[in-house]
């Protein structure tokens, strides 16, 4: 899957809209729409608060 970039603003609207789908059934239309933000969550999270591995 191809996934641009971000911006902070995307990203909370991104989390708004998570919120409200997060129930949606694999394979319905929200439950596609549920696995794209999340893809695109993951990625801005990746980038913006990324988990140092333990010392």
């Amino acid at each position: 899957m191809d996934i641009k970039e971000i911006t902070e603003t995307d990203y909370q609207k991104a989390m708004q809209r998570l919120e409200i789908i997060f129930d949606a059934k694999l394979g319905s239309e929200e439950g596609n729409e549920l696995e794209q933000w999340g893809a695109l969550i993951d990625e801005y999270e990746k980038i913006h608060f990324p988990i140092t591995p333990p010392n």
